[in-house]
């Protein structure tokens, strides 16, 4: 696809010039607007066209193609997702701190993973890192069920609440390393994973049910693919995507 470039995902430090660069200018004009006064947030209608104009173009640049995820991404709103200070670019296509030197996804990169994963009302998805919840949500709107893990332990606490509060109630939020996935729940439909691993779990092939999709980015930092691996027959077939910048998968793997 044309437009493409390297982007984080949900959870990690910043590891990508760009982005960077996009969350030191959030912040920047942060501090700017708090030097002329008290910061006043943008109106819901300033919030509402800004969601619009974003969906528009990430239809425009090629990152969004069936009508339902186009409508999940227009009716998920991502500056809940994000600190208030920073409302007034949570819909520009830019990756956001969210605490904790973690960071939210630029939407391009979830309408893509989204996109890729081929959700249907009767699926049941796993998400491997669920940051401050948005990527979580987008799929709620599209699937029967998801289920996600998030290892830092701050972050899935308040992922949990704000999901639970605005009334996303096919989530379900564990805190824990998401190497091992949730065997529990399994076999899932889809599994999407935004953290990097060198190589793809064992166990995440093992809990995809037959005809599943994994979309999942391998590779060493600076050196990653994003990949979409489908299951049929007992057979894992995989398809590279496009280079990506991601976060290393922590946890267990590296014990």
């Amino acid at each position: 696809m044309q437009g493409l470039r390297p982007v984080l995902g949900p959870v990690g430090r910043p590891l990508l010039a760009v982005a960077v660069l996009g969350v030191a200018a959030a912040l920047f004009s942060c501090v700017r607007a708090q030097d002329a006064g008290p910061y006043i947030p943008p109106s819901p209608d300033e919030l509402q066209s800004a969601r619009e104009r974003l969906v528009e173009q990430l239809c425009a640049r090629g990152f969004l193609h069936t009508p339902a995820v186009t409508k999940a991404l227009r009716d998920t709103q991502r500056h809940l997702f994000v600190p208030p200070e920073l409302w007034s670019v949570a819909y520009e296509d830019r990756a956001l701190p969210i605490g904790y030197e973690q960071t939210i996804s630029a939407p391009h990169m979830v309408a893509l993973m989204t996109e890729l994963i081929e959700p249907t009302p009767e699926k049941t998805i796993l998400e491997i890192g669920t940051g401050s919840g948005y990527q979580a949500a987008v799929l709620s709107r599209l699937c029967k069920k998801v289920f996600t893990i998030e290892i830092l332990e701050p972050l899935a606490t308040q992922a949990d609440r704000r999901l639970k509060e605005l009334g996303y109630k096919n989530v379900t939020v564990r805190c824990g390393d998401g190497y091992q996935g949730w065997a529990e729940n399994a076999p899932f439909d889809g599994i999407m994973v935004t953290c990097a691993p060198e190589d793809v779990p064992t166990p995440l092939v093992e809990q995809l049910r037959d005809g599943g999709i994994l979309v999942i980015p391998v590779g060493e930092p600076y050196q990653q693919q994003l990949y979409v691996l489908r299951k049929s027959n007992g057979l894992v077939s995989r398809t590279a995507i496009i280079p990506v910048l991601f976060v290393p998968m922590t946890g267990e793997m590296h014990n």
